[in-house]
């Protein structure tokens, strides 16, 4: 463990940090209001510590399938981009409510995949983000799945993160999960199963891990969030992975503890 790279984290000014669905929702599918209201206040404490923050929060499909009252999230994706439509209104209102109560403004961006592909649109998404942290407002993105009908715009949140760093020079990605980061083993079957604190996204050992049919990083949405931190790490910014079910632990991480698993090629 290189605890003298975990400390220079600190040093660390433009961080993006992704929530996903299973971070800010309960088992029911219902918003875990308690959640988002410390990750607000953290992220206003990170934001009055001098550091420049955008959070990618998903979580809109599934706000939008409760208040319909679907009794599971929709599969077509007519349904999924009525659900967004719905649920990414309601979910930026809780976000305003919460922020608001810690005196810190928020702004909504949504990005499709051609936004980033075309040169005039992704300049002009850049400079929007770029004027908004210089205004000391805090960035809200998410993919505008109502209108994108590529696979609901990007393949997951995770690759949106990613991109969002590399676009805005950031120092630092931090993907907040429903898991305490990568372990060598699947720790729901192995509980033998060891956490990985520090990995080289590039290693051929994350590659046998991550191409291995019974590996655990090729279930769920682990996968995903390798090979963003491999696009991260491809443009010299560095990613942890960790639980968020307390949001206190991005103050962990800041200070440079264990927390998770640091993926960097520094």
């Amino acid at each position: 463990m290189n605890l003298k790279m975990r400390q220079t984290l600190d040093m660390h000014k433009r961080i993006i940090i992704k929530v996903g669905t299973t971070t800010i929702a309960l088992e029911n599918g219902r918003i875990n209001l308690r959640r988002i209201d410390k990750l607000s206040w953290v992220l206003t404490a990170l934001h009055s510590l001098g550091k420049e923050i955008i959070l990618v929060s998903s979580g809109a499909i599934a706000v939008g399938a409760e208040r319909l009252e679907q009794i599971e999230r929709p599969r077509d994706t007519a349904g999924k981009q009525a659900a967004s439509a719905v649920g990414q209104a309601i979910l930026m209102q809780i976000y305003l409510n919460f922020f608001a109560a810690y005196n810190q403004k928020i702004a909504q961006v949504l990005l499709t995949p051609d936004v980033l592909e075309n040169v005039t649109r992704k300049e002009n998404a850049r400079n929007t983000l770029f004027a908004l942290l210089s205004m000391g407002v805090l960035p809200i993105v998410n993919a505008n799945d109502t209108v994108s009908t590529d696979e609901l715009g990007f393949s997951d949140n995770d690759t949106l993160s990613a991109q969002v760093a590399c676009l805005t020079d950031s120092d630092m990605l931090i993907i907040l999960s429903d898991i305490d980061g990568l372990y060598d083993a699947d720790p729901r079957i192995e509980p033998n199963a060891n956490l990985l604190s520090e990995v080289n996204p590039f290693s051929k050992e994350l590659e046998s891990m991550a191409s291995g049919s019974g590996s655990f990083l090729g279930t769920g949405g682990m996968i995903t969030k390798v090979y963003a931190a491999k696009a991260a790490a491809a443009a010299g910014i560095d990613t942890i992975i960790a639980s968020g079910e307390d949001p206190g632990v991005l103050f962990d991480i800041m200070d440079g503890k264990p927390i998770g698993t640091l993926l960097t090629c520094r």
